[in-house]
């Protein structure tokens, strides 16, 4: 199992680096709307659809992302961009809370059209983000938003072995805890910090220079508390439906909804704090 995970790691990593730095853009647009085609699929799955509502959902997150991609929106900030990823933020600021609040039986009370179209709308703004954030701004910008996940990730793994007692949220995801949450928005912080003196530009020191380092640091802070609630809102889903992993297409790491959910709130909030600043 260790060998597998390892190697389905690196050949993901490899294809990701792959597309980012391509000398085709569209390339790493391409490789996001085959991920939020494979998440759209498995949200479908944990949304209670049948097998050929699964399919359906996968091919309208591709459609949706070749329309953006059509109106010129992965490549303009344009009005429909701020709106579009600005609503999308206020849903994971207002909605996501209030979902982790009812628990997890109340997954289930929402009609199943309702979860597909929260699905395609959360996974659709995440796509647009990723090729803004990749296609205005630069790869590395985009590489310290996903580094900022990564490493609240990694933090709050090591924090939470050594110190996680009290639990977070017990009846969603038993292991996580709140000395995961302040472990992993240490990590961040200090991420933030050392970006923001880099030269090369970034996320954080874009952030620093424009509003200085109390911003930039408040901003991480509410970013990795995000991460941890688009994690959490997914294992509500995966508790609700029985499941342990969103599904089965990484050998050894479970779905691709497992390996992005903390991103779905990240992305379009950095993309959004970007926007708004310039």
């Amino acid at each position: 199992m260790l060998r597998q995970r390892v190697i389905t790691a690196v050949l993901l990593l490899l294809v990701l680096l792959a597309a980012l730095f391509a000398p085709v853009e569209s390339a790493f647009g391409l490789l996001m709307a085959v991920i939020m085609a494979a998440a759209a699929w498995e949200w479908a799955r944990l949304s209670g659809c049948q097998s050929g509502m699964c399919w359906a959902s996968a091919a309208l997150a591709a459609g949706a992302c070749a329309l953006m991609t059509s109106w010129g929106w992965h490549a303009t900030a344009s009005d429909g961009v701020r709106i579009f990823v600005s609503l999308a933020s206020l849903a994971w600021l207002g909605l996501a809370p209030w979902l982790l609040r009812a628990g997890v039986p109340v997954w289930q009370r929402i009609p199943s059209p309702v979860r597909l179209v929260m699905g395609l709308f959360v996974l659709c703004a995440a796509w647009l983000a990723a090729v803004q954030l990749h296609g205005r701004f630069g790869v590395w910008y985009l590489l310290s938003v996903l580094a900022l996940a990564w490493a609240a990730d990694i933090s709050a793994y090591f924090a939470g072995r050594a110190f996680g007692k009290r639990k977070l949220a017990p009846s969603i995801s038993p292991g996580k805890s709140w000395a995961g949450v302040y472990g992993g928005v240490a990590g961040a912080l200090l991420l933030a910090l050392i970006c923001s003196q880099l030269s090369v530009s970034n996320f954080h020191a874009d952030i620093a220079a424009r509003a200085g380092i109390p911003v930039l640091l408040v901003v991480v802070a509410a970013l990795t508390a995000m991460s941890v609630v688009g994690d959490l809102v997914e294992s509500l889903m995966k508790r609700s439906m029985g499941l342990k992993d969103s599904s089965q297409l990484l050998p050894g790491h479970g779905g691709v909804l497992d390996r992005i959910d903390a991103l779905l709130p990240v992305l379009p909030l950095a993309l959004t704090v970007t926007l708004w600043l310039a």
